[in-house]
């Protein structure tokens, strides 16, 4: 793949010195030359010129002066002219005769034009402006962000005193400054490594490669600008150590990682080759039917359901109140003539009951309907789920069943019971906000309709059953390994290889739900980190999600210069070229038709 690092090089200009065309005017003398003359010293001032250089465009100068400027006759008459702002910013204009030049990557033929623009370096200019616009949007956005949350969580902002945050040190400021700071030191330091690059292949240094030649392979390498651009990623922290921060680091790792696969499997280093008629690599070897990211959630699901029964602070709260909310069929609520002064136990007083039972090693239950003059029918430690045992069927033989299910003896009356409950209203939950995501899609609901209702519903019976199967899975393999396994078998890693069993459900969505997969390995992965620096598996570096930062841009950098094909998403190829510096355009798409135009020239 074409290299596209680094600005444009700077052609020069046919005709240094133009004529200038005549052009016919219908003002008066005086009036030409006063505006001309208010143009010019607004122009000439070196503040005035920077202020504009640094913060617009000449092309959004030109937008801003045809529907703001020009509509007031104070601010026409003193604001510069967009003729020479343009000037200004991208440099004068040579007359030239004949047709423009066609270049490589023209989509169309030239056409003729009497003006030639001559293009100064505009690419720090360029840079600080991006980097201010991304200094404020971010700033706007958490502060609508922190407004809409506090109005959604019934809390009133808190303005003044000494509970609000002083600015410099705010969580908004510092992050809007750590994502400026790393978009401009990102495209300073891959223009810089850029140019050296090009300096040490040029051949005036050829005595330098020679006297230095592992320096120069490590200079020259094309991914070099990639790997030294991506050290602007420590700017990231700016930014406190908090949750967001580390979840930056762990999506921006994952993209990454995909990024790397993608480029590893179309390039034939997984799969491996077919061999041909005469022995070599002939064709790559496709992909399994069955292999996806769905193969993700077995791994995560288990690590999440042993991190929320054992570590319930290293688990992410959202993940456990949707699951929580919808497992009313072994999390039983209080009853309504349920004696009030006696305490009914919560969600995560059962849950803890059944991590105290694990460490245990799963004692036995003893019926109080059975044995009501026996006084140690519950230990000591699980006194909290003594309202629910206390009533429970005599028939149940196991303390988990007698917990999680007091009033049927059955295991599988209750998985079925759950899905009769579970699914139906999970189903429709689900069609309400699939069809509110396809709104954006009329035109195919108005062509198509029968198509595209056809999609929504089989997508969130699919998405439904995922979910049901998961979550009933994950409860029922409680009682089922007590049931079936000796009581010191895996006492506590049993919830582990639930939630591997209740994974397997994704197999269901495994075409259409890549991003919720990938969400949740993402939680896990982060889940796991803390379990590990909490359980002092391994030590927690200072600044270490910073790294994983760095690590991620390096690579994602190395693939995009390898194979940026390797970016399936359009909008993420381009996102990386303005990153660069190369403007908001998918490069991998325009060298297809620039390979495609060659060819059809040659033929």
């Amino acid at each position: 793949m074409a290299s596209r690092a680094g600005p444009p090089r700077i052609s020069p200009p046919a005709n240094p010195n133009p004529t200038p065309l005549p052009v016919p005017s219908t003002r008066s003398p005086a009036s030409s030359s006063s505006s001309a003359a208010l143009n010019a010293k607004s122009t000439s001032d070196p503040i005035l010129r920077n202020a504009l250089r640094y913060t617009i465009s000449a092309r959004e100068y030109g937008l801003l002066h045809k529907y703001v400027i020009s509509r007031s006759r104070v601010l026409k008459r003193k604001a510069p002219t967009v003729e020479s702002v343009r000037e200004m910013m991208e440099g004068e204009t040579a007359a030239t005769q004949g047709k423009a030049a066609k270049g490589k990557g023209a989509k169309g033929k030239g056409k003729e034009t009497g003006r030639q623009v001559v293009v100064v370096d505009d690419y720090n200019a360029r840079a600080v402006r991006h980097s201010l616009r991304v200094f404020v949007a971010t700033g706007a956005l958490m502060k609508m962000w922190g407004m809409v949350s506090a109005r959604l969580a019934g809390k009133k902002a808190e303005t003044g005193g000494a509970t609000q945050q002083a600015q410099p040190k705010s969580s908004t400021l510092r992050l809007s400054l750590s994502l400026s700071t790393i978009l401009l030191m990102y495209r300073l330091l891959f223009r810089f490594f850029t140019r050296l690059r090009a300096h040490l292949l040029d051949p005036s240094a050829a005595p330098f490669r020679k006297r230095n030649p592992r320096t120069t392979s490590t200079l020259t390498s094309p991914y070099a600008p990639a790997v030294g651009a991506s050290l602007a990623g420590l700017a990231l922290g700016v930014y406190p150590s908090q949750q967001l921060r580390v979840s930056v680091a762990i999506y921006t790792m994952f993209r990454a990682l995909e990024f790397g696969w993608n480029c590893a499997e179309e390039n034939g280093m997984v799969w491996g080759w077919e061999k041909g008629v005469n022995g070599k690599p002939d064709k790559m070897r496709a992909r399994p039917w069955w292999w996806g990211s769905w193969m993700l959630q077995p791994f995560a699901f288990g690590q999440l359901l042993h991190a929320v029964v054992f570590d319930r602070d290293c688990f992410p709260k959202s993940f456990g109140d949707f699951i929580f909310k919808h497992s009313t069929t072994y999390l039983h609520p209080k009853p309504d003539e349920f004696p009030l002064s006696i305490k009914w136990p919560k969600t995560y007083d059962i849950v803890d009951s059944l991590a105290q039972m694990a460490r245990l090693n799963w004692p036995a239950f003893i019926s109080p309907t059975l044995f009501p003059d026996k006084e140690d029918t519950l230990p000591s430690s699980l006194s909290a789920i003594a309202p629910l045992t206390s009533g429970a069927h005599p028939l149940i033989n196991s303390l988990s069943c007698a917990t999680l299910h007091p009033s049927d003896p059955s295991c599988t009356r209750t998985f079925l019971t759950f899905w009769l409950r579970s699914f139906p209203p999970l189903t429709r939950f689900l069609l309400i906000i699939y069809s509110a995501m396809a709104l954006p899609r009329f035109k195919a609901l108005y062509h198509f309709p029968v198509r595209t209702l056809q999609e929504i519903i089989s997508r969130a019976l699919r998405m439904s059953t995922f979910a049901t199967g998961s979550i009933a899975t994950a409860w029922s393999s409680i009682c089922f390994f007590q049931a079936w396994l000796p009581r010191t078998f895996l006492s506590t890693q049993r919830f582990f290889l639930g939630g591997f069993l209740a994974g397997f459900w994704a197999f269901v969505e495994r075409r259409r739900s890549r991003a919720i997969f990938l969400y949740s390995a993402r939680m896990s992965v982060d889940s796991l980190w803390k379990v590990g620096t909490k359980r002092r598996w391994w030590r927690a570096m200072k600044g270490g999600d910073v790294w994983v930062f760095v690590l991620a841009l390096m690579l994602t950098g190395m693939v995009y210069e390898r194979d940026a094909k390797a970016v399936k998403e359009g909008n993420w190829r381009k996102g990386i070229s303005w990153v660069r510096g190369e403007g908001w355009k998918d490069w991998s798409v325009e060298e297809d038709e620039t390979e495609e135009d060659e060819k059809r020239e040659n033929e």
